[in-house]
């Protein structure tokens, strides 16, 4: 893993998200979009070589809006950089992890991404990313 790529984290409102996030890192999110896969709408902001995603559910039944029920607002996950994401999964599987994707999937900014299951990382959602190539 070559570094922290993101921290997500979930958002009631993504509207009002955007404006406080807005005021608190001094710029406005350079990407937006919608993962309808994921059930998610997107909102990423660069704070010096750091990024930040805001999550919120497009509908009831999206694994944010599951997560938002039990847990409320606040971090849902840590992304980090991987250069070969199918290699990283299959290490990360000899070392015992759980990963929620065999197969890496489209995910938000142009990257290929799975997940670790967070039981298997002390409580914590990790995402890998890689970047799709053109």
């Amino acid at each position: 893993m070559k570094k922290i790529e993101h921290l997500g984290i979930v958002v009631k409102n993504m509207e009002a998200s955007n404006l406080l996030f807005e005021k608190l890192l001094g710029a406005a999110p350079y990407k937006q979009e919608e993962v309808a896969s994921e059930g998610v709408r997107t909102s990423f902001f660069k704070n010096g070589p750091n990024k930040i995603e805001l999550l919120e559910a497009l509908d009831d039944n999206s694994p944010i809006a599951k997560f938002l029920e039990k847990k409320g607002e606040g971090i849902h996950h840590v992304a980090f950089e991987v250069d070969d994401i199918v290699a990283e999964i299959t290490r990360l599987k000899a070392e015992g992890f759980t990963v929620l994707n065999e197969t890496p999937k489209s995910g938000a900014d142009n990257k290929l991404v799975a997940f670790v299951h967070p039981k298997t990382a002390n409580g914590v959602l990790v995402e890998l990313c890689q970047e799709i190539r053109k």
